[in-house]
Parts: C-alpha cells; structure tokens; sequence
C-alpha cells in the first residue's frame, strides 16, 4: 500500500479546520494542523510536507510571508501551497500567485472542491515522472525532473503551476489547448475563477521569459498554444497582441 500524502494545513478557525481535516482522511490524506503562523512555518520546515493548506489572516506570521519564506528556501520552495483565504478581490488572488502560490480558493469553499484541488496539484507531480527529463526551445531549457526552466545558463524561477502550464503546451507544441484542458493539470474541473487563475499564470510566465519571448500564441475564446518554430511569429502576430491585452490588464491593477 502506497504511503499516504502529507498535508499541512495552517488555519486559526477551528471550526473550519476540523471541517478540512474531517475531508482530507476521508479522502486519503494524512492532515496536520497549525493555528499561528511562526508554528506553521516551523513545522514546514520540520516535516517538509507534500503540500500547504495556507489561510492568510493568521496570528504570528501571515500567510503571504509563510508563502514567500517557502519560495526563497531551496529545500522548501518545491512543495506546493494552496492559499485559504476569506480575501477574495482580484489583487489579492494576484498576489498570493505571484508569490508562488498553485492555487488560491476563497472563503466561504466547498471542502470537497478543496480536496479536488489538492488531488490536481499531486496529481501533476505523479505525472511529471513521465514526462520527457529535458525540453528545450529556442535558447530556453526545460529540466523536468528537477523543475528547472533555463535560458542559456540562467535559471528563471517559476511557481509549480507556471511550470505545469509550461510543460503541458511544451508537451502539445502546434495544438491549441483550451483553459479548461489546462485546468484539468492545475486544479481539475470546477471552480468559479479558474479561467481568471490561468491568465494570471500565463501572463505571468510571459513576464518572466522576457519582452521578446513569441513562442506562446493566445487563441481568443478558447485558451493557447505552443508554436512549432519561430517561424510562425508573424502568423501569429494578432494572436499575440491579443495575449498581451492580458498582461497589461493585469499590469493596471498591480
């Protein structure tokens, strides 16, 4: 029998941990919980868990410092973190992703649509081991096992759903994939933000490889695409204007 997965879950609302705990065992998972944010860190550091459950409002510490602690320590910042959170307005969504969150579900939620969530992000670790181990493009360099993207010699960080969203298009080059193909990587099927979730992801990977990167194409209405070559950057000029409508969006609000 397979070792149950270990989830860390920070939360001071007792009422709404229990709830979670309650879920996860039922569904498989092996669930500890920390109230305050100094503990909770501690306890990431101590246990090295396979995933956070993170609310932000905590005593302490709050959750967005917990976030960026994990990101900025290199034995930590490959566990993926799921932010709880009754902040619900776009910027804060942003920046809870922007730190390196996989995923951010807001208060009141659905605990069976939490644990769909969860199952989503180990599920991409499970099949990152069939992946090709080396993907390259252009000058960049995709090293899958050890999720490290590269551009010549120069190491790019991105959060686990950046990169899971980098990867499936890299898997797919020349085939539009939609937004919800893509969710079916990062949060599995049903929530009520996650075409806004994957747009955030994308733009911010645009960012992230450079002003000049083309390789990426926005297909309005259904989702994106790899191109095969650079070759097609003209076809897809439009394509691509009508990505960076996304980004400078997202720019005005930050």
């Amino acid at each position: 029998m397979s070792q149950k997965k270990r989830i860390l879950l920070i939360e001071d609302e007792e009422d709404i941990a229990a709830l979670i705990k309650l879920q996860a065992e039922l569904s498989g998972y092996k669930l500890h919980v920390e109230v305050d944010g100094i503990n909770g860190y501690r306890a990431i550091e101590r246990e090295k868990p396979d995933l956070v459950v993170l609310d932000l409002m905590l005593p302490g510490m709050n959750g967005y410092d917990i976030c960026r602690k994990i990101k900025a320590n290199a034995e930590l910042r490959n566990i993926p973190v799921i932010i709880l959170s009754a902040k619900s307005e776009e910027l804060d969504v942003l920046l809870g992703l922007e730190l390196g969150a996989d995923d951010y579900v807001a208060k009141p939620f659905s605990p069976k649509i939490l644990i769909s969530r969860i199952k989503a992000v180990l599920r991409r670790g499970r099949e990152s081991e069939k992946s090709p181990k080396v993907i390259t493009f252009g000058e960049f360099t995709l090293e899958v096992d050890r999720y490290i993207l590269r551009k010549q010699e120069k190491l790019i960080s991105l959060t686990l759903s950046e990169f899971g969203i980098l990867k499936r298009l890299l898997l797919n080059r020349g085939r539009v994939l939609t937004r919800n193909q893509l969710l079916d990587d990062i949060h599995n099927d049903d929530s009520f933000v996650v075409d806004r979730n994957i747009d955030v992801h994308v733009a911010a990977l645009r960012r992230k490889l450079g002003p000049n990167f083309r390789w990426i194409d926005t297909v309005r209405g259904v989702g994106y695409r790899f191109k095969t070559s650079l070759t097609e950057s003209e076809e897809g000029a439009e394509e691509e204007f009508e990505g960076s409508e996304t980004e400078a969006e997202l720019s005005s609000i930050s």
